[in-house]
This record gives C-alpha cells, sequence and structure tokens, in this order.
C-alpha cells in the first residue's frame, strides 16, 4: 500500500498520486490548499493518473480543491481520473460538479 501524496508537477500541475482515503486525507487536503494559494494562472489543473486507490475521501478533496480555486476566482480542471473515481463520481452525481478534462470543452 501506498501513502497518498500531492505534489507540483514539473509542469505546474497538481499530482494526486497513491492511495486517497481517511488516513492520508487530512494532510493531503492542507497540502493542496497550499499549492493551489501558489498557483500561477487563471487555470490550476490536477493530475488523478497516479492514484492507485482511492475512497470517497478522493472525490471530497477534488471538491474542496475546486472550492479552493474557484474562491481565488480561477478555474480548476482535472485530468487522468481514474476510471473507479470517475463511476464514483457519477453514481454520486458529480460529474456535472467536477471538471474533468475530457469533458471540458477546449481542455488540453
Amino acid at each position: 500500500m501506498s501513502d497518498g501524496r500531492v505534489e507540483r508537477g514539473a509542469d505546474g500541475e497538481i499530482r494526486l498520486s497513491g492511495v486517497l482515503d481517511y488516513q492520508s486525507g487530512p494532510a493531503l487536503r492542507r497540502q493542496g490548499q497550499v499549492l493551489i494559494r501558489q498557483a500561477k494562472g487563471a487555470r490550476v489543473s490536477v493530475d488523478c493518473s497516479a492514484v492507485e486507490r482511492s475512497s470517497s475521501v478522493g472525490l471530497s478533496l477534488l471538491l474542496a480543491f475546486t472550492r479552493d480555486v474557484q474562491k481565488q476566482g480561477d478555474e480548476l480542471v482535472i485530468t487522468g481520473l481514474p476510471a473507479d473515481m470517475r463511476e464514483l463520481a457519477r453514481v454520486s452525481g458529480l460529474l456535472d460538479v467536477l471538471s474533468l478534462a475530457d469533458e471540458t470543452e477546449g481542455a488540453v
């Protein structure tokens, strides 16, 4: 099992990786807030392609990050959302709330 991590990627994106659960969630939330405050530009990208496993905590993190980014007047785009997280978002009715890159017009 791998601990969850949140860090700034080489291209400036925020990268979530590892296991996102109740144990890793609170620290990831705090670390993510710092990275979001440091983000440059009107669009903040969160890459989830290295997430190994996620409970509902992962979606909660993405919702909190979305709220943080919107509060500073920017846009958050999520890339690489794993299939299990996408399915959980679909069942929870969150696909309309989360801005997923492949569902956002003009997203890279």
